[in-house]
């Protein structure tokens, strides 16, 4: 992988590898993978990964949370939901090394559809290791860092901003602020950094990093990209950061991603089909 994050032939490189897991967190890899395979099983489960900054190997202990990435061979019931919460909690309460853990559940089915090709297909080929299961990155293509690939990864903000403002006015405390301020400063980092993506010739999953390059491109809104990516590492429970990155940087961001890059395809075919 050059500094760019591209393979020899100008792909972008996977980020992640269990060897770069730092050693403070391997007990709670560990523990994820027993969790999983007890609660999911080979019937339920075709594969399961790690993605974020503990593969990375740039977590922090006691800041950092921890990311699965769980196939399964059918479509998530309610029944599948309920019990990845339940490992979510009980891996968030055995472990202080990491502040919360978040399991995102798909059918592989839907991973390696044409639909998904350039959002969860790269998402699982590129950001995400391996853990358990045969990997799906395998019937996927190489990446390179395209406008199309920009538009299919984060080309929906428009429709994460209402739900987040609903999230912001119905935080009442701290702590609910803390949790979502980790989200919308992780998601607009991302979605900030893909539309310079192609320009800049490359991929990063690193915070600091996607805001720096971002106000390369950007210098006007340079601060308040860091703002965003200082959140999305530490949760800040300020109102104000959060209405800033709501109300003002949020929408700005969504019309120039449109510009740059254009309408999300599933975007474009949801309101198409509401008309």
């Amino acid at each position: 992988m050059d500094e760019r994050g591209l393979d020899r032939d100008g792909t972008i490189a996977r980020e992640g590898a269990l060897e770069r897991v730092p050693a403070a967190f391997g007990p709670v890899v560990d523990a994820a993978r027993h969790h999983v395979t007890a609660t999911f099983g080979s019937t339920r489960l075709h594969s399961a990964y790690l993605y974020g900054s503990i593969p990375r190997g740039t977590a922090t202990p006691g800041v950092s949370d921890l990311d699965l990435q769980l196939a399964l061979h059918d479509e998530p019931t309610e029944a599948d939901r309920a019990d990845a919460e339940a490992i979510e909690a009980e891996l968030d309460r055995a472990f202080s090394q990491i502040d919360g853990v978040g399991i995102l559940l798909t059918s592989a089915r839907r991973l390696l559809s044409h639909a998904e090709r350039h959002d969860g297909g790269f998402f699982i080929a590129c950001l995400c290791t391996p853990l358990l299961g045969p990997d799906l990155a395998a019937q996927l293509p190489r990446y390179r860092p395209t406008t199309l690939l920009a538009r299919e990864t984060n080309g929906d903000l428009t429709r994460v901003l209402p739900r987040w403002r609903a999230g912001a006015a119905g935080a009442t405390t701290d702590a609910d602020r803390r949790i979502l301020s980790r989200s919308v400063g992780r998601r607009t980092v991302r979605t900030g950094f893909t539309p310079i993506m192609p320009r800049w010739g490359g991929w990063t999953s690193d915070l600091d990093r996607s805001a720096e390059l971002f106000g390369r491109y950007y210098p006007e809104r340079a601060e308040q990209m860091c703002v965003a990516a200082a959140v999305g590492r530490v949760p800040s429970p300020e109102r104000a950061a959060l209405r800033m990155l709501i109300d003002d940087l949020g929408p700005w961001l969504a019309a120039e991603y449109t510009a740059v890059h254009g309408e999300k395809a599933r975007l474009t075919a949801a309101l198409t089909s509401t008309t």
